[in-house]
């Protein structure tokens, strides 16, 4: 590892760690992300973490608040870190085409299938607390159906 890439993981550890002490398992390589897509049983919520302040500011804190209060959770919650994790990205975005990159961007898989997505654009343009009332009245539908 070159001395750029060991200073960049120092700088995103904080980053990594918020979600990870919430529960959510970290997806590093394209590998992981293949074996959790092809085994993950019913709801996972999916974070495409990011550097942005937008990241540090409204969706991660967001999603860390909305999974709290749920009542019934997701049965996976699981991140991969765009611009750090570039291939485990790349091949989570993979599963979900339809929808342009975004990161930071929150996304839901139920069924095999996306069953919601919400790109930077909705995360940047509303307040942590929008965001997290509108993640757990999603997430509540979804994982309740």
């Amino acid at each position: 590892m070159n001395a750029y890439d060991e200073y960049m993981q120092g700088i995103v550890k904080p980053m990594r760690s918020e979600l990870t002490n919430a529960g959510f398992k970290e997806l590093v390589t394209p590998e992981e992300v293949q074996e959790h897509m092809a085994n993950a049983a019913g709801v996972s919520l999916i974070v495409i973490n990011s550097v942005c302040g937008c990241a540090a500011g409204l969706a991660r804190p967001a999603v860390i608040s909305a999974v709290e209060e749920l009542e019934v959770k997701p049965d996976n919650l699981v991140t991969v870190f765009a611009g750090q994790d570039q291939e485990a990205t790349a091949t989570m975005r993979g599963y979900f085409e339809e929808v342009p990159p975004s990161s930071p961007s929150i996304a839901i898989w139920k069924d095999d299938q996306l069953a919601y997505f919400i790109p930077r654009e909705q995360i940047e343009s509303n307040s942590m607390e929008t965001i997290k009332d509108h993640l757990s009245g999603v997430l509540t539908q979804i994982v309740s159906s």
